[in-house]
């Protein structure tokens, strides 16, 4: 264990928010994982297996916990996998959660202090299960990109969709170089899916 592959899927478009979590036309880059091909279904059913914890950032966190987030039918691996912990980088917890039935943590003391709290819970996991399980740092994107900056990234999924917004949330927007080495690709109708390793 101990690897920190980033799970994304693009961005998003351009004005996310709470009642627009995707962006203006972001629903174009997760089309994918809503897909019926067979190869979109095992990157998604294969991706969410391994994930004993999931972090992502104040934002994203409101996206998916506000009216028109998740549900049963829609949000991490819906219909995939049993319910990962959740662990959220904010500088202050919310004053409610709607989604309750997720298990949620809080972490104020910034991002790798969230990473290291999502390996305890992953580990927990792994032991529990007794399979090796993934901490999986889901977005959003400057959430993503400041995880990369501080080396704490070993495993990089893209998924890359057959859309150009035009504007939106860019998933790198500087820091440090990376050489990335290349474990695989799959290609299908809606995305080319690609794993790198992070040097």
């Amino acid at each position: 264990m101990g690897r920190v592959p980033v799970f994304g899927a693009g961005y998003g478009g351009p004005d996310p928010g709470p009642d627009n979590g995707l962006g203006t036309g972001g629903e174009a880059l997760h089309t994918w994982a809503f897909s019926d091909d067979p190869d979109d279904r095992r990157v998604l059913r294969e991706g969410t297996a391994r994930s004993g914890a999931v972090v992502l950032g104040r934002g994203l966190f409101d996206v998916v916990d506000g009216p028109n987030g998740w549900d049963d039918k829609t949000g991490y691996g819906a219909g995939e996998v049993g319910k990962p912990a959740f662990v959220v980088v904010t500088s202050s917890p919310p004053e409610s959660v709607r989604l309750t039935g997720l298990d949620w943590t809080f972490v104020t003391t910034g991002l790798p202090d969230a990473v290291t709290t999502a390996r305890e819970r992953a580990e927990t996991a792994s032991s529990d299960s007794g399979k090796e399980l993934d901490v999986v740092l889901m977005g959003g994107g400057a959430t993503i990109g400041s995880a990369l900056d501080a080396g704490l990234v070993d495993t990089l999924s893209l998924h890359l969709a057959p859309v150009v917004l035009g504007a939106g949330t860019p998933l790198f927007t500087g820091g440090a170089p990376r050489m990335l080495v290349q474990r695989s690709v799959t290609s299908t109708s809606t995305a080319t899916h690609l794993i790198y390793d992070v040097l």
